[in-house]
């Protein structure tokens, strides 16, 4: 019979590409996923339902371990550790148990700036280690237990490595993380100022190939960040205002100010209107430090590279439009 390859938190804005790729290439993909099942392989579930995630094992050879709150605020704080600590958890548990041949578990950058990092330019790798209680906010905290998680379960074992993708950008993010919402709002011209930050994009077609890279090509127990170019803000502003067809914001703000705001907004305001703050507090926090990510170690190692902001860009601005998420007559004609 053939082995089934496991994506848990397949239906997502990272899952979905995934899964389509390994489809591509031939594979037989089992979706672990709270959506309803799309394909005869997939089945519905939380990785917080140890039943339901051992059973998503049967006849599995490798995982994709995505499935995640990948918000950076949450009415619950709790939440982030149940779902994506909790859930690792018991994701490489039954990993081990059903001794799958390979396990590619899908971290985040948040756990590489932490309060130490300086306020200021700096960079990050592989070689970046930030103590727990040393990250900013709930949220990095809960998939740097994860991580710990995963690393518990290659001391016992099990064939894992680790992922680290920069932000993820391109079409289909209904969920509306982070990078694709602060998009679509300086788009729509929601977004008066901004923060002096560095970001750093992969679109989500080429982290697919570098997921499945990491699994095809990666040694057990190593970490790789799958990142594009390191971009200032305010170029990052230019290429949407291309797009959006409206005049980049001009107002930059301070750190500090922008802090006070995000405390306002996160402490204060949020549990009042009992609505996501604008500018979440662990947002500003990893704002504030500007820090370039180098995944020159997936290239040397993997042979993998990031494609392109401008086209990932282009395709984001597509879809917004498709899901009537921007007025056609307020975005320019995309660039080629």
């Amino acid at each position: 019979m053939t082995m089934l390859t496991l994506v848990t938190g397949g239906a997502g804005f990272v899952g979905r590409p995934l899964a389509a790729a390994l489809r591509a290439r031939g594979e037989r993909v089992r979706v672990f996923d709270l959506a309803a099942p799309a394909h005869d392989d997939d089945i519905q579930g939380s990785v917080t339902d140890a039943e339901a995630v051992r059973s998503a094992m049967s006849n599995v050879g490798s995982v994709f371990h995505l499935a995640g709150n990948a918000q950076l605020w949450a009415r619950n704080p709790r939440m982030f550790d149940e779902v994506n600590n909790r859930g690792t958890e018991i994701v490489t548990a039954a990993a081990l148990a059903a001794r799958v041949q390979r396990f590619v578990h899908c971290a985040s950058l948040t756990t590489l700036v932490g309060r130490k990092t300086p306020i200021g330019v700096s960079s990050a790798d592989e070689t970046t280690h930030v103590a727990i209680d040393d990250m900013l906010g709930a949220y990095p905290q809960s998939k740097g237990r994860a991580d710990a998680a995963v690393r518990r379960a290659i001391d016992a074992g099990l064939d894992a490595i680790t992922a680290i993708p920069t932000e993820p950008l391109g079409p289909g993010d209904h969920a509306m993380t982070p990078p694709t919402k602060m998009i679509l709002d300086f788009a729509r011209g929601a977004t008066p100022a901004y923060i002096d930050c560095i970001l750093n994009f992969v679109p989500t077609k080429s982290l697919a190939d570098g997921l499945i890279a990491a699994r095809d090509r990666g040694a057990v127990g190593e970490r790789y960040i799958f990142g594009g170019e390191n971009t200032p803000m305010a170029m990052l502003l230019e290429m949407i205002a291309t797009r959006a067809g409206r005049a980049a914001p001009k107002t930059r703000l301070p750190y500090w100010v922008a802090l006070a705001a995000g405390i306002v907004d996160t402490h204060i305001v949020a549990p009042v209107t009992n609505k996501p703050p604008a500018a979440p507090l662990t947002g500003v926090r990893l704002a504030g430090r500007r820090v370039s990510f180098s995944s020159e170690k997936a290239a040397r190692e993997l042979g993998w590279r990031a494609g392109s902001l401008s086209t990932a860009l282009d395709e984001t601005f597509s879809w917004f439009r498709e899901e009537g998420l921007l007025a056609l007559n307020d975005v320019t004609q995309l660039e080629s």
